[in-house]
């Protein structure tokens, strides 16, 4: 089921309520094969979140952002946290969309600390990721936290989806490779999910791989394959 607008606002701010927040940036991306498909549809969404956190006493800022394929390479929580460690590690192989986008966030969520000048929150951001202080606070929260009940291995079930014909990535359907991920197993199972090998804007000969497959589980894994078989959700144009 999709949730209806109300309930996706419920949800997200109940949650951020719950944990104590009282600034908060949203990113809503939109999209073709994004949740939010049109500009009308972000706006109506974006002004119920405004109404609903203004009468929690919840500062909000939504951000729209324009979308044509997932950030960041993978799709499933052990792949998402593995992305986010080369981010923080400012490792050769992080998913360059994903630090630019995560620095634009935090200095949108910077720019609320009134001893910062006005317009220098990203040059903060970038500062904090690149002196490795954003680093280290992520090792202290999760040490606060306590090791995590679940493991962060990726699933070592793997298949490789090619690309049919060659040409140029024009797009990347991202409710399709959430589906993929989702049959895998994820985010149920942590190691489940899709490594995204190549990306929009890039050019691929036929045979070349696209993405992999993660799981662990023999009968989801195999759906995953199936669904993927059926429609890889990359639009190739030659």
């Amino acid at each position: 089921a999709i949730d209806t607008p109300e309930q996706m606002v419920a949800s997200i701010l109940s949650k951020k309520i719950a944990a104590g927040s009282t600034h908060l940036v949203l990113d809503i991306p939109v999209g073709p094969t994004a949740k939010i498909r049109d500009r009308r549809s972000a706006l109506r969404l974006k002004k119920l979140f405004e109404h609903v956190a203004g009468r929690l006493a919840l500062s909000i800022e939504v951000v729209l952002t324009d979308t044509v394929q997932p950030i960041g390479f993978g799709v499933g929580p052990a792949l998402e946290a593995r992305d986010v460690r080369a981010v923080l590690e400012g490792r050769a192989e992080a998913p360059r969309d994903l630090t630019e986008k995560a620095i634009m966030l935090a200095g949108r969520v910077l720019e609320t600390d009134p001893s910062l000048t006005g317009g220098q929150g990203e040059r903060r951001a970038r500062e904090l990721l690149t002196s490795g202080a954003a680093a280290r606070k992520m090792d202290e929260i999760a040490e606060a936290q306590g090791p995590s009940p679940k493991s962060a291995v990726i699933g070592g079930m793997v298949h490789e989806v090619c690309a049919s014909t060659s040409g140029q990535i024009a797009e990347i359907d991202c409710l399709r490779i959430a589906r993929i991920a989702r049959l895998a197993g994820a985010p149920t199972d942590p190691g489940a999910g899709v490594d995204l090998l190549q990306k929009a804007g890039q050019s691929v000969a036929a045979g070349d791989p696209l993405f992999r497959i993660h799981g662990a589980e023999a009968s989801d894994f195999r759906f995953a394959c199936e669904a993927a078989s059926e429609d890889a959700g990359y639009r190739i144009v030659g």
